[in-house]
């Protein structure tokens, strides 16, 4: 660009120049604010504005970096910090930063406390396997300490009833998220240990951010979980997300489906190993008294007398043959019956089952349940769940 005052200049030239300049000035930033105006595009990018109380700068993230983000982390209001580079917008003339790299404030301070942490226990064996207590083969009763109104709940019950699970579920609610999550997780912990509420503890909980999921990396929490004399599994967030639940309990499941799935898989197989045991057993026995009544045919055969004491031997052994069968068929029909209560039980401690009833349930667009008409407002899409599916809807 000419630097001579008098001849002019055209305006893409001088914006050119600007965009030259404060490349090479600014290069690569870091800057903090708050986000404003939040604007995904139908093409992946996402338009934003940072904002602190004296100033304002607009922000993209085009859509290769956009899709690494966690879902539903940022928003209007969220307080982030984001790494990238300065760049001018030539049609409007307007700066703004083209980010590369974002995270909410203090997530970086999270991190490195979670990987102290994590540090330290490891160093005192509280990872280590062989002070780990093994899953129970066929739990009978399961604690799940969790939110009761969360989606961890609804995916445990729900695969526990598609699998037929006669086990008995008892839920122990706590907070999964906040300042006092820490503390009631850990009172329902040792409640459940004090009273031997159950043989396996679930401890569990939907996805989330960093900060969302960071009860589950409580040291006291941790603690609980290595001194618990009952085995627990931690199912929380995503199969991407570890906590230090995961590493202190005896056994990690990606999701709470998952872990819904390990704990019911082994009770069936083992079932069915019973099952089938039963069967031979049966043929067995069956095998057994053809063979007796075949060598009493030889030896009746074969004698003169006593054909009345041989006589007596086969109705004694057709009797025999007749009440193991009876026995076989009311064993079966009394696991059958028991099975039949188990699931009845179940089904009742379901929190789903007041669907069944003509209620629903209503949520917002992020999954959080709808509790009085002040929690929307008008025009606001959510969801109604009812018994036997869900559909959409907008507040008028």
């Amino acid at each position: 660009m000419s630097k001579d005052p008098a001849k002019p200049v055209t305006v893409s030239q001088l914006t050119a120049s600007i965009k030259a300049l404060l490349k090479g000035a600014v290069g690569v930033v870091s800057v903090r604010g708050e986000i404003s105006n939040w604007r995904p595009a139908a093409s992946g990018h996402i338009y934003f504005s940072l904002k602190d109380p004296e100033a304002m700068i607009g922000a993209a993230l085009f859509q290769g970096v956009a899709a690494r983000l966690p879902r539903g982390q940022f928003r209007d209001g969220t307080e982030v910090v984001c790494r990238g580079r300065i760049d001018v917008y030539a049609p409007r003339g307007t700066y703004q930063v083209i980010v590369e790299h974002m995270e909410p404030v203090g997530a970086g301070s999270l991190q490195a406390a979670f990987e102290a942490l994590k540090r330290k226990l490891h160093a005192e064996g509280l990872f280590d396997p062989s002070r780990k207590r093994p899953i129970p083969a066929m739990p009978s009763r399961i604690v799940v300490i969790t939110s009761p109104t969360g989606a961890a709940i609804r995916d445990v019950l729900s695969v526990l009833k598609r699998r037929n699970a006669g086990m008995k579920v008892l839920l122990v609610p706590a907070l999964v998220q906040g300042a006092e999550a820490p503390a009631e997780l850990l009172r329902a912990l040792e409640t459940v240990n004090e009273f031997d509420l159950g043989d396996v503890i679930l401890l569990t909980r939907g996805g989330g951010s960093l900060e969302d999921l960071w009860a589950f990396n409580d040291e006291r929490l941790a603690r609980a979980i290595a001194a618990s004399r009952i085995p627990v599994v931690s199912a929380v967030g995503h199969e991407i997300d570890f906590t230090i639940s995961d590493f202190v309990a005896d056994l990690r499941a990606p999701t709470p489906s998952a872990a819904a799935e390990i704990l019911v898989k082994e009770s069936r197989e083992i079932l069915e190993r019973l099952r089938e045991t039963e069967l031979r057993l049966e043929r067995c026995l069956r095998n057994l008294l053809r063979q007796l009544r075949l060598e009493l045919r030889g030896v009746s055969g074969r004698l003169k007398s006593p054909k009345d004491r041989l006589n007596e031997l086969r109705l004694r052994i057709d009797d025999w043959s007749e009440r193991l069968l009876q026995a076989s068929r009311r064993d079966l029909a009394h696991r059958r019956q028991r099975l039949d209560r188990q699931l009845a039980s179940l089904r009742a401690l379901s929190p789903l089952q007041v669907l069944d009833r003509g209620y629903s349930l209503v949520f917002t667009r992020d999954g959080k349940i709808v509790k009085t008409s002040g929690g929307v407002k008008k025009g606001q899409e959510i969801e109604v769940r009812v018994s036997d599916g869900a559909f959409h809807a907008e507040v008028t």
